[in-house]
């Protein structure tokens, strides 16, 4: 479910490839956490989370996941969480080449990674969860105002909205838009930018920057997983995503 393609001077890309949609899993969750934490041990300096062309990813695989009970459920959210934790808290930076759609959970590894390249053309990207029964998780909203200001974090969460890579690099949820074909390059060139530099000036400069997301993830990490628990067994949630389950099977 994730193809590992080493690049130049350390720089190690990890594709997702779980077609069509590149939806999380437990097994693409797992295996995405395991692969950023034992990055840098294997030797990377920098890391590229890329997806398949016109589609990053499409978020929680909702199918998989209803089929689960109450104990996996649990241990789904926890290594989840836990997986934005190790991309967040990454030793080595991490750049997010965006190669097409992003909602829900594709946005969210977005947002914790160093920088965000989005692919130009008729993609979407956001946090719709509201709108399958889901508030957005305190430690993920509190990241998200980091990126785009209290204001927009507001609008796009409450309402769902996706939106286009042109506004998401308007209101600062990317930080670049470009050709398709040009994302991944672009993503390589990012990192290489930063391995040019002093090392020790960057590690210390990236720390400090990066510093706020230590305390997000202190306060609020344990408190979303169990709103998660809390929210995902209601009957509300369970009706929007059974919903959205039978819509994704009519479009077969």
């Amino acid at each position: 479910m994730l193809t590992r393609i080493e690049h130049d001077t350390n720089i190690v890309e990890l594709r997702l490839a779980h077609p069509p949609a590149n939806a999380l899993n437990p097994a693409l969750v797992h295996e995405l956490h395991t692969a950023i934490k034992s990055a840098p041990d294997k030797g990377a300096r920098a890391l590229i989370l890329s997806g398949a062309e016109g589609m990053f990813s499409a978020g929680l695989d909702v199918p998989a996941l209803l089929k689960l009970d109450k104990a996996a459920m649990g241990a789904f959210w926890k290594e989840f969480i836990s997986l934005l934790r190790v991309i967040a808290l990454s030793p080595v930076p991490i750049a997010a080449a965006i190669t097409g759609h992003s909602p829900a959970g594709g946005a969210v590894l977005a947002i914790f990674c160093d920088t965000r390249i989005a692919a130009e053309g008729k993609f979407k990207i956001g946090l719709n969860e509201v709108r399958v029964g889901l508030p957005v998780p305190s430690v993920i909203y509190a990241a998200l105002m980091r990126l785009v200001g209290v204001r927009q974090a507001e609008r796009l969460c409450l309402h769902g909205l996706l939106i286009s890579p042109d506004e998401a690099l308007h209101i600062g949820l990317a930080d670049q838009v470009l050709p398709p074909q040009q994302v991944v390059p672009a993503a390589l060139e990012w990192c290489r930018s930063l391995l040019a530099l002093p090392t020790n000036a960057v590690a210390a400069t990236r720390k400090l920057a990066r510093a706020d997301l230590v305390e997000i993830f202190a306060k609020l990490g344990e408190r979303s997983h169990d709103d998660l628990m809390g929210m995902w067994f209601s009957a509300e949630t369970q009706s929007a995503m059974r919903a959205l389950v039978a819509e994704l099977a009519s479009r077969k």
